[in-house]
């Protein structure tokens, strides 16, 4: 490629262009092709550049705690996952439709391995996903409210096609996280479509929010059009222990659930 041609497809920023085109051209040489078949595989390079920049800007963008391909996911260990089910999750069809998700179960069960592995095939699909855990939550709307952010947070919870809230069920939340929560819920019903994870079963929600009103007026908005899948089993993170710990929270339903101060000096 000779230095004028390189100039000129730096000005237009080609550079996906640029980084293959001499391989192209021999290409074009050895096999002969027409001038459209030439023009036609430059620009698919191109294209190809610009997606996977534009996914690269994504991901960075949605937040992603750790996040790994669903291929990497171990299905064999935890036969309560039904892998045709988070398969056809993968597929987004439910973003299209905007439908929910809710994956409950205990910790270590690979609920939110695979709400980033899902936030991760919607970006490949074109779609916009943000992802945050329910104390990201919290701490963004209280500094929001802090600074007088006239709805700036809000508005970024309500632009992604999907929103992915984890870790429900982790500690009680402080006041007003419940009417915090419900206005997301309550803004994106039937507009976007919304993923949570959650350790604790749906009847404990009124005592992690805090808030019965607020936990009921959540879940009616948001299990209308939810896919609900219950995981069981075992912690994957814990699969080589012998012995299982003592004051373990593997119990999706523990008989005494502490508030308040009790909750904050157990943590």
């Amino acid at each position: 490629m000779n230095e004028r041609l390189q100039s000129a497809l730096q000005q237009l920023h080609l550079s996906g262009l640029a980084q293959s085109l001499d391989v192209r051209l021999q290409e074009a040489a050895g096999h002969q092709l027409n001038h459209a078949e030439f023009l036609e595989l430059i620009l698919q390079d191109e294209l190809l550049v610009r997606q996977q920049r534009q996914i690269d800007r994504r991901v960075k963008a949605a937040g992603f705690r750790e996040l790994k391909p669903l291929d990497d996911f171990n299905f064999s260990f935890n036969p309560s996952i039904k892998r045709a089910q988070i398969f056809d999750l993968a597929t987004c069809r439910f973003i299209r439709e905007t439908r929910d998700v809710l994956l409950v179960g205990p910790p270590g069960t690979g609920k939110s391995f695979l709400a980033q592995a899902l936030g991760h095939q919607a970006i490949k699909q074109g779609h916009i996903v943000l992802y945050r855990s329910i104390f990201d939550v919290v701490r963004d709307f209280l500094q929001d409210e802090a600074l007088e952010g006239q709805d700036r947070i809000l508005n970024r919870y309500l632009k992604p096609d999907l929103l992915i809230i984890d870790d429900m069920g982790m500690k009680n939340l402080p006041k007003r996280s419940g009417e915090t929560l419900f206005e997301i819920i309550m803004r994106r019903y039937e507009a976007r479509s919304t993923l949570m994870t959650s350790n604790r079963p749906l009847e404990d929600w009124g005592k992690l929010i805090g808030d019965v009103p607020s936990a009921t007026a959540i879940l009616d908005r948001f299990l209308h059009h939810a896919e609900i899948i219950p995981i069981s089993g075992k912690s994957y993170r814990l699969r080589n222990q012998t012995t299982p710990p003592v004051d373990s929270t593997d119990d999706p339903k523990p008989a005494n659930l502490p508030t308040g101060s009790a909750a904050r000096k157990k943590s």
